[in-house]
């Protein structure tokens, strides 16, 4: 498959949270229609946050074939999967236990690998590698989706600024043991995973969230995170956040439709 230049991020802004939400499962439904037309299948990638409560408007929607999901975590936290700080448990709580998709196509982190980072986040390159290698003739995977939130600093994923994992560029998965954000510990897709997925969609709401969002979107040459996200074409940039998150924002709108 031929890569091309970064496309421009689409912006998409809702009144309010209930629009967004309702919007993003349209759009998830779409993508997973679309990608199972293709090949059979849907690969996606969530982070935590307040993400997985922003996917409850899947529940219950027609159209939507858990049984073809195969779900990643964009980052997790490295603590038990049932601690308060699992990504996997926050996705389980607001989504998953709601829904009747198959355990064994959501893929975790396997704790018991805890005490050795490295040996833990290559175990879990290995299932990736498990799922897309001779299915995606590429270097890296090619996700149909990767949903990602972003933080006030900016960091998406467990992708902070600053730190050294911003130029990490051979590594499916990495591993994080100073994360400036408790818990220390975490493992992170990488910048080569999620700039080769099809569609890569950052989800954020609130006024919180306005100058970070300004600084993202107007001013992508400071670097933050969240602004290196840029899909190789013919992958998507999509943003979708509500009215009060971009009130500072000049990047244009675009009227949301599939």
């Amino acid at each position: 498959m031929p890569f091309n230049a970064p496309a421009p991020p689409v912006l998409y802004s809702f009144p309010a949270s209930a629009e967004l939400c309702d919007a993003l499962a349209h759009f998830i439904i779409k993508a997973q229609k679309e990608s199972i037309e293709k090949k059979g299948r849907f690969t996606i990638a969530l982070s935590g946050g307040s993400l997985p409560t922003q996917l409850n408007a899947l529940i219950g929607k027609p159209g939507v074939k858990w049984e073809k999901w195969q779900v990643y975590y964009a980052d997790e936290r490295v603590v038990p999967l049932d601690h308060p700080d699992s990504n996997h448990l926050l996705c389980t709580t607001e989504l998953f236990s709601k829904v009747p998709i198959p355990s064994s196509h959501i893929h975790t982190i396997d704790f018991s690998l805890a005490d050795d980072l490295e040996e833990l986040s290559d175990a879990y390159e290995k299932e990736l590698i498990r799922e897309f290698a001779q299915k995606d003739s590429a270097r890296f995977p090619i996700f149909d989706l990767i949903l990602l939130g972003v933080g006030p600093d900016g960091h998406t994923a467990s992708l902070f600024p600053g730190h050294e994992l911003l130029s990490e560029d051979d590594r499916w998965v990495a591993f994080i043991e100073d994360s400036p954000k408790p818990p220390p510990k975490r493992i992170t897709l990488t910048y080569p995973v999620i700039n080769h997925a099809y569609r890569v969609a950052f989800v954020a709401s609130g006024a919180g969230k306005a100058d970070t969002l300004h600084t993202v979107l107007d001013k992508p040459e400071e670097g933050l995170p969240a602004s290196r996200v840029r899909p190789v074409g013919p992958g998507q940039l999509y943003w979708f956040v509500d009215d009060p998150a971009i009130v500072k924002v000049q990047y244009p709108r675009t009227p949301f439709k599939l």
